[in-house]
């Protein structure tokens, strides 16, 4: 059982957890990004929850189906879980980019679901994205401590609305304690 109002570390999972590959579906793709093991073990000693929220549009647009992409999800668990990193939970959002659903960052959705579910304390939380709508998602649902990494996709980061921006995960060990 999960206490009341944990503090979570919300982490995209594409250009943030593995080098980012369009419409990622097969574990013989996906490949971790160096350090990403070593940093969710430190936040998780600093006492975070950590969640996976990750738009998946391959789905709405047929390249995989939601089986594959819960397949990948269980393989990916399993890999944390060998490393001694328990991921509390996986939100995804297999609606394309001109759905009008609530889920799809930018929209907040997945982040208020995984709130709600889990009575998260989102004051205290942040948000480790590679996108500036995982930025825009994370303070639309109350989280203003924002990380934009440089590890995945291309970073504006003059326009950023991120609190910090760093090269990739492994570097947000010496800003999130």
């Amino acid at each position: 059982m999960v206490k009341n109002n944990p503090r979570v570390l919300f982490l995209d999972r594409d250009g943030v957890i593995n080098k980012e590959v369009g419409y990622l579906y097969k574990s013989e793709d996906f490949e971790f990004i160096d350090g990403v093991f070593t940093a969710c073990r430190y936040f998780q000693a600093q006492g975070y929850k950590l969640i996976i929220v990750t738009n998946q549009s391959g789905i709405a647009r047929g390249y995989y189906q939601k089986e594959d992409f819960h397949k990948l999800t269980q393989w990916m668990l399993v890999q944390f879980g060998n490393q001694g990193i328990d991921i509390l939970d996986v939100f995804f959002c297999p609606h394309g980019p001109e759905s009008d659903c609530t889920c799809r960052k930018p929209k907040p959705g997945m982040l208020l679901e995984a709130r709600d579910k889990f009575n998260i304390d989102m004051e205290n939380s942040w948000m480790v994205g590679d996108k500036e709508a995982d930025i825009s998602a994370a303070n639309a649902a109350g989280i203003s401590s924002t990380i934009l990494v440089k590890s995945g996709h291309q970073v504006d980061e003059v326009n950023s609305s991120a609190k910090f921006i760093l090269k990739s995960i492994k570097d947000s060990i010496q800003i999130i304690t």
